[in-house]
């Protein structure tokens, strides 16, 4: 089964009067239980692929799916709600709410998801546990 397909995916950006060619055209597919790793040199495009995978950017032309879900046919908040639920990141610097503590960023997605909080701190304590940072 397919859980993520890139089609002629095409992405520009905009850099005062110059246009950056970001991805020309890729082609990708992600078979459920895949392990893929993006490899390339800086600006290759890895990170706009990735960007463009987590619905946190728009491409030019092309189709996005990922587990069904075509993300032309959806708007903001529903790749919002398709965050919260079916993709996960783990950014290269970090991402921290800085007025949580540890504990609180890591049940902060939780919350969102209305888990309970009895729930929420028993699974982020496990979570903290599994790292070393408990």
């Amino acid at each position: 089964m397919r859980i993520v397909e890139c089609e002629n995916v095409v992405k520009t950006y905009q850099q005062g009067k110059i246009s950056v060619s970001a991805l020309r055209g890729v082609n990708l597919s992600i078979e459920k239980g895949d392990f893929v790793a993006l490899a390339g040199p800086s600006g290759s495009g890895k990170t706009t692929v990735l960007n463009m995978i987590g619905g946190l950017d728009n491409a030019d032309s092309g189709r996005i799916v990922v587990d069904g879900n075509n993300f032309s046919d959806m708007n903001s908040s529903q790749l919002a709600e398709l965050r919260l639920h079916k993709i996960g990141f783990v950014f290269q610097s970090f991402n921290l709410i800085p007025v949580l503590s540890a504990l609180e960023n890591v049940e902060y997605v939780m919350l969102l998801q209305a888990v309970r909080a009895e729930e929420r701190k028993t699974r982020a304590m496990a979570i903290l546990d599994e790292v070393g940072l408990e």
